[in-house]
């Protein structure tokens, strides 16, 4: 296809070690893990490993980075936003590179990373970028006194930032831009299984003309560089992408260690709800991409489809049509629109919980098995009959598994939708405003989409309800996560003694 972006074919992977203090360094253990390439099980390269003492390395340096008087403390907030654009302009210029990486490390589709992934990361660093200098406090009037009042809005000080691996780099950013344009300084930890991107950005980082220590990158493990960063009492803030079970551990953590501040974006387990005046064939399209998008590794994955009655059997025949004629290959095929699942635990993962609706009386239209005996393939699955008790309907499966209910009543699809204790997204497919507003109003979600989904905008605020986490990402709420309020008094006029 004239004028698609292609692959780097053979890229070597350059970037392998721990980014501390604007340098590339080996952990002070001198361990490493590799990460394999998902599609084939091929290892990639080996990475070094961060453990405790790296963490407190790149303290060490991000408290230098912070203090008073240093360099990044009385940078002007307008050159903050500066250096923001440039990283994102050196992402751009290296898009190619980061995309391949990506599908590398990830398996997700070469053009997905290029195309959506990269475009959303560069874009959501160029938002935060020009909300660095936009940063204000308030002036607060207080009747009959003689007191001046205002606010002041200041960094939270050192962020730990833990990034997941199903979109690395876009997520990585989604953490470092705007506690960057917050004037904080980060450490990140990025997922052990996906960590080339993150540990590429650090030449950019240094390229970009970031101070020394104001953005450290240690790849490494959860229980051992994720804990270190989440205990260690110089941390002041933790920002989290990932399991709702590790988001508890991380809440134990930050309260035992120094009531760090966290933010949380955490499981979902996704209601989609399909009215029976719905655009039948567009709803039918757009439910199919709502749980098989990147394989179904979304955390906001509309796992859980509602179809009125009258429509259902219709509905059913749509939708396997659709999963069946997927492709399902080679992520650097233009052709296939799925690559593999992360790794061989997450696939057999999903593997036990689609038998697990064959056990309990769901019915299998398609897919359900694996592809082939090398890489983490699925295929497109199916479901149909499936209840509310059921596992399929209550666990999160990461993975490309569309199951389908039935409901009859408005009423009953809301009660059935909110009957869980996830509550990161949801979607409603109608013709009717008033259903359409009356049904969003009623879910209990963070972001909830009419006749759409998966659609994010830098501008618009992300998170969840209940156990999907706390706090939000993205637009002026996601910055606002990395400041904290001061309130000054002043005393006007001749203090007395009086």
């Amino acid at each position: 296809m004239a004028g698609v972006p292609k692959p780097i074919v053979g890229l070597k992977v350059e970037y392998t070690k721990l980014f501390i203090n604007n340098e590339y360094v080996d952990s002070v253990s001198g361990k490493t893990f590799p990460t394999i390439d998902p599609s084939n099980e091929q290892k990639l390269a080996d990475i070094q490993e961060a453990d405790k003492e790296d963490v407190e390395k790149a303290v060490a340096a991000a408290k230098m980075a912070f203090k008073r008087n240093s360099a990044w403390r009385r940078m002007d907030t307008t050159q903050r936003g500066a250096l923001l654009f440039k990283l994102a302009d050196l992402m751009e210029r290296d898009r190619t590179i980061l995309a391949t990486l990506e599908t590398m490390d990830t398996g997700k589709p070469f053009l997905q990373a290029y195309y959506e992934d990269l475009e959303g990361t560069i874009g959501h660093c160029r938002f935060f970028a020009g909300l660095a200098d936009k940063i204000n406090g308030d002036t607060i009037p207080l009747d009959g006194s003689d007191l001046f009042c205002y606010t002041r809005r200041e960094p939270v000080g050192i962020v730990g930032a833990i990034s997941p691996w199903n979109f690395p780099i876009h997520l990585a950013i989604c953490k470092i831009a705007p506690a960057v344009a917050a004037g904080c300084v980060v450490i990140l930890k990025p997922a052990e299984q996906t960590p080339l991107t993150a540990v590429y950005l650090g030449h950019l980082i240094k390229e970009a003309g970031f101070p020394a220590g104001v953005v450290g990158i240690l790849p490494g493990y959860g229980p051992t560089a994720g804990a270190a960063l989440v205990n260690h009492k110089d941390v002041n803030k933790i920002t989290f992408t990932g399991s709702t079970e590790v988001g508890q551990l991380i809440l134990q953590g930050a309260a035992t260690s120094n009531l760090k501040r966290v933010t949380l974006e955490l499981g979902g387990k996704s209601p989609n709800i399909i009215f029976p005046d719905a655009d039948l064939d567009y709803a039918v399209r757009k439910s199919h991409d709502a749980v098989m998008y990147n394989m179904g590794q979304v955390c906001c994955a509309g796992s859980r489809t509602y179809v009125h009655e009258a429509i259902y059997d219709e509905f059913l025949k749509k939708s396997v049509e659709l999963a069946s004629k997927k492709s399902v290959g080679d992520p650097f095929n233009a052709s296939n629109e799925n690559g593999p699942q992360i790794d061989g635990e997450q696939m057999q993962k999903i593997l036990e919980l689609i038998e697990s609706g064959k056990r309990e009386g769901a019915k299998l239209l398609c897919g359900g098995e694996r592809i082939g005996d090398k890489g983490f393939f699925i295929r497109p699955t199916v479901f149909a009959d499936v209840k509310n008790s059921m596992r399929i309907a209550k666990e999160e499966i990461f993975g490309p598994v569309q199951s389908i209910l039935k409901f009859k009543t408005l009423d009953e699809v809301v009660e059935l939708a909110n009957d869980t204790h996830y509550g990161l997204a949801a979607a409603v497919f109608t013709k009717d405003i008033n259903t359409a507003i009356s049904v969003s109003n009623s879910l209990e979600a963070g972001t909830v989409w009419v006749n759409c989904y998966n659609e994010f905008k830098a501008q618009a605020p992300f998170g969840g309800y209940k156990m999907s986490g706390q706090g939000r990402e993205f637009g002026i709420n996601g910055l606002d996560q990395f400041l904290e309020t001061k309130t000054v008094f002043v005393k006007l006029g001749q203090p007395s003694a009086e």
